[in-house]
């Protein structure tokens, strides 16, 4: 069958109707990274690179979440008890990174890596990035959405949700390393190229 290379079954898989290809773009490929001359190869590549896209859009949006709320809400008491270190201690963003210590970047990374070794490594179910044992949100042991039409409008809005969170991560990133908060103030950012002083002799 393999040789049968004009057969109709091979035809190129349509994406426009997944979910995920939505207006005003619908599925947008600019550069082709879909196509393939394997049919079957062509959808087993979508798969993981939803699924891909799904995993970190739901990190994108906890990441954001990790950014907002610590700005009007922490929590009472100690991060590590032993060290001395209380949570109102821990400044915000990238500078947090340096207050954490050891062992709390190994429980970080070990619950991360743990996740990711034996629970995401199942194949997906009829939808991308729906694992079993894991419900609304990807979170472990939530409760799934039964109604099909209600599961189908949630996951396109986690999908667009994550995207939004995937720049949005982006951007808080680069104001945090820029101005030293991800909602600094422009103006701190004086070395900025754009701060370069006026060039008034060839006026």
């Amino acid at each position: 069958w393999a040789l049968y290379t004009d057969s109709p079954l091979r035809a190129a898989p349509d994406f426009s109707k997944e979910l995920g290809a939505c207006p005003p773009l619908g599925f947008w490929d600019p550069l082709g990274l879909s196509a393939y001359s394997d049919p079957e190869f062509a959808d087993s590549q979508f798969r993981r690179r939803r699924v891909v896209e799904l995993q970190h859009g739901r990190v994108s949006m906890f990441a954001c979440l990790g950014y907002i709320v610590p700005e009007y809400f922490r929590w009472p008491g100690f991060c590590s008890p032993s060290e001395g270190v209380k949570f109102a201690d821990l400044p915000n963003g990238f500078a947090a990174a340096a207050k954490i210590p050891g062992l709390g970047v190994l429980q970080i990374l070990a619950f991360v890596g743990t996740i990711e070794i034996f629970n995401l490594q199942s194949t997906p179910g009829k939808y991308a990035g729906d694992y079993e044992g894991y419900g609304a949100f990807g979170l472990p042991g939530g409760k799934p959405i039964a109604d099909v039409a209600k599961k189908e409008k949630s996951l396109l809005a986690e999908i667009n949700n994550g995207r939004l969170a995937m720049m949005a991560i982006m951007g808080m990133w680069f104001q945090n390393g820029l101005t030293g908060s991800a909602w600094g103030d422009w103006a701190l950012y004086t070395d900025s190229p754009l701060r370069a002083a006026p060039d008034f002799s060839k006026e």
